[in-house]
């Protein structure tokens, strides 16, 4: 079996996955981010002009983001009040498994 090498290039929202020079197809994806103008969460899709849904804490986006995750096999992106991308979660395809297989 041969493995394939990974990388991600992101651009403008999306999320382009290349194994060995060759482009597959993005994946779908959730991102919680903060909502300075509201306060509180929201959930948004990528490229999206409105949240999918707010949320008061962090905590309740997180949630309602993850069941749909899991729903609709959509990779899970929390970011944190400074933008920066906080422990992703894949709960689709995902193109690029972690090596270790024993977690």
């Amino acid at each position: 079996m041969q493995r394939l090498k990974c990388s991600v290039a992101e651009s403008e929202g999306h999320r382009i996955v290349f194994h060995n020079l060759t482009t597959t197809i993005m994946r779908k994806e959730i991102h919680i981010v903060s909502n300075p103008n509201r306060g509180g969460w929201d959930a948004k899709r990528p490229n999206a002009d409105r949240a999918s849904k707010h949320f008061d804490t962090k905590k309740e986006a997180m949630e309602w983001s993850r069941n749909l995750a899991k729903r609709e096999g959509l990779e899970l992106i929390p970011h944190g009040t400074d933008g920066k991308i906080q422990n992703p979660n894949s709960y689709g395809n995902d193109p690029c498994p972690p090596k270790d297989t024993r977690h």
